[in-house]
């Protein structure tokens, strides 16, 4: 049995329309809109975290893996 196929990669031509985008909705600046998208990233990264934590291991059969942490966080 072939294993399950994973998320398609946006084609090539989508992933330009999509920089395209997001540096437009960013006034042209490049730099603003790469920080916009690492701003969306972390709430984005957070909101997994969150829904992971409400997943119970039973029913995730335990192909959820554990929390990891961030390389620039440091242990307290």
């Amino acid at each position: 049995m072939p294993a399950a196929p994973g998320p398609a990669a946006p084609a090539e031509r989508d992933l330009e329309l999509a920089a395209d985008q997001a540096i437009q909705v960013c006034g042209g600046e490049a730099r603003e809109a790469v920080k916009a998208l690492i701003v969306a990233n972390g709430f984005l990264e957070a909101e997994i975290e969150e829904l992971r934590t409400k997943v119970s291991t039973g029913y995730a059969r335990g192909r959820l893996s554990p929390t990891r942490q961030r390389k620039d966080e440091t242990d307290v």
